[in-house]
């Protein structure tokens, strides 16, 4: 997972440099390809051309190089308002070689990283099929690989472990006779930590037994929401640990119903 990470956190970089890039040599280009990681619109990028001299290629050449990338929903149209901004275009033109040089250094950067992120994507789902009960964790609503992948990739092999582990367990200020407030530590791991508090908002979202609990908790005058998504996420290591470590089966029902007093099921919106 730390890899992922770091090739993402990458491929942010080289997104923002061709942004960059964009703002400083084409400007008018993202009015006519609104997305410029759509196919089509790397495909004309790769072709390194500047206002100045995409004003000058041929309608047709254009178009038959946009097509080798994407032969849907282009047509002329699309290449003739394309050098209408181009020829609109009153960015400087000095240094042009050297922008033109950069900007197939980025593209080149940004294809490498895509692949590499694709294949690490394939290579998760391999794993992921090899872990016993994953298809059982994947299939609670609000769950998704990415969020197992990543947990299996930080837990111990025990529920109340896992949580000290992400720091989630709970501590009083205490100083003499008077009591503080219950906050969890924040010792252990960052990662995990935010990993779970990350998924607690989709799962309170999607899972109306998560949802309902958070309810019950909220309701409650002694637990604020924060506090109840903390309690949730401990509720959701204990879930993991017992589908992956004991092969448990995960009831919504069933939660809801061992909500204290909680006699109806929310209906989903």
């Amino acid at each position: 997972m730390k890899i992922r990470e770091h090739l993402t956190t990458d491929l942010c970089v080289v997104q923002a440099r061709v942004h960059n890039w964009l703002d400083r040599y084409f400007p008018e280009f993202q009015t006519v390809f609104k997305d410029w990681e759509c196919n089509s619109a790397i495909q004309m990028l790769s072709l390194h051309l500047l206002p100045h001299e995409l004003v000058s290629v041929p309608d047709e050449t254009l178009l038959q190089h946009l097509r080798e990338a994407a032969k849907r929903g282009l047509g002329l149209g699309r290449i003739k308002n394309l050098k209408a901004a181009a020829g609109r275009s009153v960015v400087i033109r000095q240094g042009s070689e050297l922008a033109k040089i950069v900007l197939k250094v980025l593209l080149t950067q940004y294809e490498w990283l895509q692949n590499k992120l694709e294949e690490l994507e394939v290579k998760l789902d391999e794993l992921l099929v090899q872990i016993p009960h994953v298809k059982q964790v994947l299939a609670i609503k609000g769950i998704s690989r990415d969020t197992i992948a990543g947990f299996l990739a930080e837990v111990g092999n025990h529920p109340k472990q896992i949580t000290k582990l992400a720091g989630l367990n709970l501590k009083t200020n205490d100083s003499g006779t008077h009591t503080g407030q219950t906050r969890i530590t924040k010792r252990g791991r960052k990662r995990l930590r935010a990993l779970l508090l990350r998924v607690m908002m989709p799962l309170v979202a999607k899972n109306s037994a998560f949802r309902a609990l958070h309810e019950h908790y909220t309701k409650r005058p002694v637990m604020k929401k924060m506090q109840s998504l903390i309690a949730l996420c401990n509720k959701l290591i204990r879930i993991l640990f017992g589908i992956l470590q004991k092969s448990l089966e995960f009831s919504e029902e069933k939660m809801i119903r061992d909500i204290p007093r909680f006699t109806e099921i929310p209906q989903a919106a």
